[in-house]
């Protein structure tokens, strides 16, 4: 072999080991989401359930203010890749729930994409079962929840939706968690469209308040945070290493590992 091809067969060598590790990297993952997460028993998303789940607590037994927030695979395909998240929230001695959640049905017909009330706190998402992924209550809770209200009425997007890269309800959850900080909230690294900085701004505090993000468009960005982690996020897909409770996030799949802090404190609120 030439001195002349040695170079080129090297670079070949570079380029079929970075193919490979994209494939592994990003491939099996959602390879891997797409088997685990895929259309349960054949049901059409329009036909799958969409009753109360029990998740929340029943307000005529639970007069303490409640916040939270909940995560669910989103519709039909998109759920091999990403999360859907909305925002309930009941006030000291309040009757009901009252959600709050960005939605693109009807958008493009002039429908507002900020829904209120659409269905129950804890509904299936057509079919996909919800977890609460924050959970916050008693003294102080109240305050919070007019700063949630404040913050969902300055949503820059109120009649804007666009599922990838946003504006979508990701977008929107990470909105009111940066404008409320104390709520410390740690979206799933799937839930994409919370890298998507309103404005066109390129730096913004993570949606947990305990860090920072570097992000274009949502296309491409990093975020630093002590809740959070370390996260990287190419195209919309996120890997990422958790160091507070150690975990890695992949891609489709989400968060693997030890359970967060916020996981254990909504397993706590609901015993």
């Amino acid at each position: 072999m030439s001195q002349a091809a040695t170079p080129r067969v090297r670079r070949g060598r570079v380029r079929r080991t970075v193919s490979l590790l994209l494939l592994l990297l990003v491939g099996l993952p959602l390879v891997v989401s797409a088997c685990v997460f895929g259309r349960v028993n054949g049901v059409p998303w329009y036909e799958a359930r969409r009753d109360p789940t029990g998740l929340a607590p029943d307000p005529a037994t639970t007069p303490e203010a409640i916040i939270q927030v909940y995560a669910a695979r989103a519709v039909a395909w998109r759920g091999i890749f990403a999360m859907h998240t909305w925002i309930a929230v009941k006030p000291t001695d309040a009757p009901r729930f009252t959600r709050y959640e960005v939605i693109g049905f009807g958008v493009s017909e002039g429908a507002p994409a900020i829904r209120v009330d659409r269905t129950g706190p804890d509904n299936y998402w057509f079919g996909a079962t919800p977890e609460v992924i924050l959970d916050r209550r008693g003294p102080g809770v109240d305050a919070l929840i007019e700063k949630i209200r404040a913050a969902v009425a300055a949503y820059p997007y109120p009649g804007s939706y666009r599922a990838w890269p946003g504006p979508n309800s990701n977008t929107f959850t990470a909105f009111v968690g940066r404008a409320v900080p104390e709520l410390r909230l740690d979206l799933p690294s799937n839930a994409i469209g919370k890298d998507y900085l309103p404005n066109g701004s390129v730096l913004a505090a993570a949606p947990s308040g305990t860090g920072y993000q570097l992000s274009l468009l949502g296309l491409a960005g990093l975020l630093a945070a002590r809740q959070e982690g370390l996260e990287l996020n190419l195209l919309g897909l996120t890997f990422g290493l958790d160091f507070a409770s150690p975990g890695i996030k992949l891609p489709g799949i989400g968060r693997i590992g030890a359970p967060s802090g916020a996981e254990r404190t909504a397993q706590t609120a609901a015993l």
